[in-house]
């Protein structure tokens, strides 16, 4: 509760199989989503397929780090589980600031120290390893800072959970006035007319 309320285009990054994605669809939200990987993102159709919820959902494969995206094309950028999959997380997160309104705000979660735990266990059972980037939630939140972020932390058992908005006096100096954000309206440079 704390992330809403998610106003204007959203963009989700990192779709992976599509937990989030229905989550937020769930929701009533209209959003694009994006991830690297056509596979995963097949399976995310499916469960949004399953739920009756593609007409809020717009499908794209892109790579992170150099999204195809106009600057300023998004009013929230949401991220879940995704930052310790990055091999690159520094340019992705240069990438989400960039599209990111100047009155947007940026929510990251991914797993704590427990969480991990949790998740390797489950897939050492399978036979397999999850991986465990090199960035913690705690960096990017400095990064974040540092680009003239206002932070807002939460932590449960096994999730870490980041908002971040422009500080006030960015926002006010960079909003546009007459500017109206339109709920959905970010297309790739591509489909611009």
């Amino acid at each position: 509760t704390r992330a809403k309320p998610l106003d204007g285009a959203i963009l989700e990054a990192g779709t992976g199989k599509g937990h989030f994605t229905v989550a937020l669809a769930r929701q009533g939200y209209a959003f694009t989503t994006f991830d690297i990987s056509p596979e995963e993102q097949h399976f995310a159709k499916l469960n949004v397929r399953y739920w009756g919820l593609e007409h809020l959902v717009r499908f794209l494969i892109e790579d992170g780090e150099y999204l195809s995206f106009a600057e300023a094309s998004f009013d929230a950028v949401v991220s879940v589980n995704v930052l310790h999959h990055l091999e690159n997380p520094w340019q992705v997160m240069k990438e989400l600031v960039r599209v990111l309104s100047p009155t947007g705000k940026i929510v990251l979660s991914d797993f704590t120290e427990e969480g991990f735990a949790l998740i390797e266990k489950i897939h050492a059972g399978e036979g397999k390893q999850h991986p465990r980037g090199a960035v913690t939630m705690r960096e990017v939140g400095a990064f974040l800072r540092k680009a003239g972020f206002v932070l807002e932390t939460a932590s449960s058992r096994y999730q870490d959970v980041l908002r971040a908005r422009r500080s006030d006096s960015l926002r006010r100096a960079s909003t546009a006035p007459g500017k109206e954000p339109v709920r959905g309206s970010a297309k790739p440079l591509g489909d611009r007319s």
